[in-house]
């Protein structure tokens, strides 16, 4: 018997927040499901975590990672007809976490469904409004336009088997398949109700190769456009203008400004420097934007009437 859904979870060097994601998954309401890791080469006790909780593990080496490899292998190893996708880094904060974002496959015209995302304490505060931006409380109708994120994500098998992700990508797989399911006439559903918590503590240095990958990713896929100086002085200064705002509304712009100007600089310095260097994705660019060096006022969500999930780690 098939499982109702597989559960996929790209991994590397995640042994501080794993647990949290698969005793969240084992806390669902949806028990029949699969979860497999992919593992690219974790240096940590990624795999000793892993090996409490029931799951397949799948290993990938650093070479020949990318997103949508790790994706590609972890799928050809699951059985469901339903594919969920979730960050390592990732936490579901209520027990219908899968059960909603799963809910809009019952209509046949929905190839891809994607939950919501929110940060935590040590986000960063220009992280956070880049979440309530892209993640907003209110519903969505049915997007007629390729927009996802596959660190809380769901698509149709059958969908995957005629169109892989592309493993070329540095950056934005989720994206590319989206455009694609769209030109093929299905819909993309975003369900507000299936909300994760992601945990980003990023550096400098990681947010500009964050941002750089995915801004050769989207050269690629969008090869007509551009970002030039222009685009990176405006959308620096206004994203900044924003934040400050939002921070001082919240009373916390003495404590994050500085962080607000470095975050939104080095997204959009990654950006521009991203744009033009679009190109094949060499060894020594993977080593950059996956393997680095080391380790690696709040929007709230509405509350809902189902309990949250009470873990019992102390999480960070």
């Amino acid at each position: 018997m098939k499982p109702l859904c597989s559960i996929v979870i790209r991994a590397y060097n995640e042994e501080r927040r794993l647990g949290r994601l698969l005793d969240g998954i084992l806390q669902q309401t949806i028990k029949d499901v699969e979860v497999t890791l992919v593992d690219s080469g974790s240096t940590d006790n990624t795999l000793a975590v892993a090996g409490r909780y029931p799951l397949q593990v799948v290993h990938i080496r650093p070479e020949e990672f990318s997103f949508g490899r790790s994706l590609n292998r972890g799928i050809a190893a699951s059985g469901a007809d339903l594919l969920v996708f979730a960050s390592a880094h990732v936490y579901p904060i209520y027990p219908d976490w899968l059960e909603r974002l799963l809910e809009p496959f019952d209509d046949a015209r929905v190839a891809l469904t994607y939950g919501k995302q929110r940060g935590d304490d040590g986000t960063h505060f220009s992280e956070r409004q880049i979440f309530a931006s892209w993640f907003p409380d209110r519903p969505r109708p049915g997007l007629g336009y390729p927009f996802c994120n596959n660190a809380n994500a769901a698509i149709r098998r059958k969908l995957w088997e005629q169109h892989p992700y592309d493993e070329t990508l540095p950056g934005l797989e989720d994206l590319a398949w989206a455009r694609w399911a769209v030109e093929q006439g299905y819909r993309i559903q975003y369900v507000g109700d299936a909300e994760v918590v992601h945990v980003h503590r990023e550096t400098p240095r990681a947010v500009y190769n964050r941002y750089r990958r995915e801004g050769m990713a989207f050269k690629q896929i969008y090869p007509q456009e551009r970002f030039g100086l222009d685009d990176l002085a405006r959308l620096f200064l206004v994203n900044i203008w924003n934040d400050w705002r939002a921070a001082a509304r919240q009373g916390v712009l003495g404590k994050h400004w500085r962080a607000v100007v470095w975050f939104r600089w080095m997204q959009f310095w990654g950006t521009f420097q991203g744009y033009r260097q679009s190109g094949p994705l060499t060894w020594q660019l993977k080593q950059a934007f996956y393997y680095p060096p080391g380790a690696q006022t709040e929007i709230s969500s509405p509350r809902r009437k189902v309990a949250p999930i009470l873990y019992h780690d102390e999480g960070d």
